[in-house]
């Protein structure tokens, strides 16, 4: 019996895939497809949304001269049948691994991956640079970008394709629309519409046409082309996309190779201005698991292929996002003026529980967080109590909203920022790190960081009753760190911290997530004789100046600790100290941060090792700083 090569095991790039028939390219796709579910059951990931382009993917290659054509993936995270088919199979299978693949484009990866990327709308932009920038130095590479109908929720798609629509780039845009129905089904005649519309003769006449039509006097010019854009408009929905200077082909059936293939073709060797084919999928095609789940698999722990049950521990505390959605649930029972919104992470900020007690005050405005960001302050100016819960890496996005909108018109937003620190697999592009050094610069701005989930339920009830500006809160991904939860958030004294425990020589200042690191450190300072204090700052804006002095006075170091960049929290308490003239007097103190660098994904637990932000890194710190050895026993073993 012979057994036939599997097709994927014979191809390691484009150029292979390039060799091969039409007629076999079906295969191709199933054999990738196959091969990337059992590569995410083993790594975990984003399953669905590569799941919906396989085919696309797979077409998109056949037709185009990647890497030299520029591919851009919207987000990144459908690029792994992309990342299969361009030289890095035999590594799929590090995917969010430390010293893996990551689980998003990459411009060090690999040359097929042109510009990274991992946060939304942002692939027309730079995929209309790609295309000017091979104009500029004499080239013919055709700029493509692939984004998915959520992204177009973002103002940027848009600044994008009314820029490239103005210049006339070599530009693809492939809309991949697999959830709003914003055209009609797909079908045979839609399909034939768009080979047709897209074909060599089609242009050729259309061409004709024009030079015909020019002859004409301008008004009846201006008729004409109207009258064949909105023709085809009618018929496929591509008016609004017409307007901004594209040529609109579509919808059609992103996992029929047979329809995609020919219409591709048509489009690569379009000789005028930018062009938009609209392709429609199925997130999580394939794949039954994933078809028939709410979310499609969109993210995914690893799971058995073939019931697709994923292997999820069982947690030891609750997320920190679940008990920031209940405890404003709870507070929502008694005002009516608190409100909740989120820029399309429903699920992930738990919004979402928050929207199924409370409709008609939760909105989700789509993947807009420059509008959330402005939509709460309207919200707040007329008296509402906006929550606007937005990842912090997110909320940079948002930043020109934040300071002009929010905080120079001191309006009353609570900002809770989740994804607080480093994030694991996700890594650099999702690490929220900045935001308390881009937040802090800002007059009226008060800053809150959670110790543990319990100062959660404080700090949002705290939110809640603070009318006198803008209010900020992060904390961490994940579950907490199991202390008992108050059945009522008891406000805080703004600009308060709070002492954890008291010793005489080592002073311990924390902000935020690493309080239970914190606390451990002193316990390894203990077991060596080293009296140690550990304070909980609370809030980095206001500092608590009286806390802070108070360490200083009775200790011989003070140790500033934040899973945040430099600029930050430690930058906040240095220039007060200055300022008082304290650092004069040769006091001894450090800041513990962020590396000031972009981490690559990895374990929360190697990531906070080679930032050095765990429990022994934080003593060694304390002893350096006494002028001991640094090195110390680590009482966890």
């Amino acid at each position: 019996m012979v057994v036939e090569t599997p097709l994927l095991d014979t191809v390691n790039y484009p150029a292979d895939l390039r060799k091969l028939e039409k007629s076999q390219l079906r295969q191709l796709a199933d054999e990738l497809r196959a091969e990337m579910i059992d590569a995410v059951s083993q790594t975990g990931g984003h399953l669905g949304s590569g799941l919906g382009v396989v085919e696309l993917t797979t077409a998109i290659h056949y037709v185009f001269n990647t890497p030299d054509d520029k591919l851009v993936f919207d987000v990144g995270h459908q690029c792994y049948p992309h990342k299969i088919l361009t030289g890095r199979r035999d590594r799929i299978r590090t995917l969010r691994q430390g010293g893996g693949l990551s689980g998003f484009t990459k411009r060090s990866e690999s040359d097929y991956d042109p510009f990274g990327a991992a946060h939304a709308a942002t692939s027309i932009s730079a995929a209309t640079g790609f295309a000017e920038a091979s104009k500029l130095q004499g080239g013919n590479a055709t700029g493509i970008a692939v984004i998915g109908d959520g992204s177009m929720s973002g103002g940027m798609a848009y600044e994008g394709l009314n820029n490239a629509g103005h210049l006339g780039s070599k530009l693809v845009v492939i809309l991949n629309d697999n959830d709003m129905s914003i055209a009609p089904p797909v079908g045979a005649m839609s399909a034939y519409l768009a080979r047709a519309t897209s074909s060599g003769v089609y242009q050729g006449f259309r061409s004709f046409g024009k030079q015909l039509a020019k002859r004409l006097p301008n008004a009846v010019y201006k008729q004409i082309a109207k009258a064949e854009e909105y023709s085809r408009g009618m018929v496929s929905g591509g008016t609004l996309f017409e307007e901004l200077g594209f040529y609109y082909v579509g919808p059609i059936d992103g996992h029929n190779l047979d329809q995609l293939i020919p219409v591709l073709e048509n489009v690569r060797d379009m000789k005028d201005g930018p062009v938009l084919v609209h392709v429609v999928t199925r997130k999580g095609a394939g794949y039954p698991p994933a078809e028939e789940s709410a979310d499609k698999y969109h993210g995914v722990a690893k799971f058995d292929v073939v019931s697709g049950k994923q292997k999820k521990g069982t947690p030891n505390a609750p997320a920190y996002q679940k008990v920031f959605a209940k405890t404003l649930i709870k507070e929502a029972e008694h005002d009516d003026k608190i409100v909740g919104v989120t820029a399309a992470m429903p699920s992930g900020t738990s919004l979402d529980m928050f929207a199924d007690v409370y409709p008609d005050r939760c909105y989700d405005v789509g993947i807009a967080e420059q509008h959330a960001v402005t939509f709460a302050g309207g919200l707040a100016a007329d008296g509402m109590k906006p929550f606007a819960a937005i990842y912090s890496t997110f909320l940079q996005r948002a930043y020109d909203s934040v300071v002009h909108d929010i905080a120079l018109q001191n309006l009353p937003v609570r900002f809770a920022m989740d994804r607080s620190g480093l994030v694991g697999a996700d890594g650099a592009t999702h690490a929220g790190a900045f935001d308390v050094a881009f937040l802090g610069c800002l007059p009226n701005m008060v800053l809150m960081a959670a110790g543990d989930e319990a100062e959660l339920v404080r700090m949002t009830s705290t939110a809640v009753a603070y009318d006198e500006g803008p209010i900020a809160f992060r904390y961490p991904r994940g579950e907490g760190v199991g202390v008992d939860l108050p059945e009522i958030g008891q406000l805080l004294e703004i600009g308060k911290g709070r002492i954890v425990r008291e010793g005489t020589k080592v002073a311990l200042l924390a902000y935020g997530g690493r309080l239970a690191e914190t606390l451990k450190a002193a316990d390894l300072l203990e077991a060596q004789g080293l009296s140690t204090t550990v304070a909980d700052a609370r809030f980095a804006k206001p500092i608590d100046h009286e806390l802070v002095m108070q360490l200083v006075r009775h200790h011989e170091v003070l140790i500033t600790v934040e899973e945040g960049s430099r600029g930050g929290f430690g930058a906040f308490v240095l220039h007060y100290l200055a300022e008082q003239g304290a650092l004069d007097a040769g006091l001894k103190i450090r800041t513990m941060t962020l590396p000031d660098i972009f981490q690559d994904h990895d374990s929360p637990a190697k990531m906070y090792d080679q930032a050095g932000l765990n429990a022994a890194q934080i003593a060694a710190h304390a002893r350096e700083a006494l002028g001991m050895s640094a090195e110390i026993v680590n009482l966890r073993g």
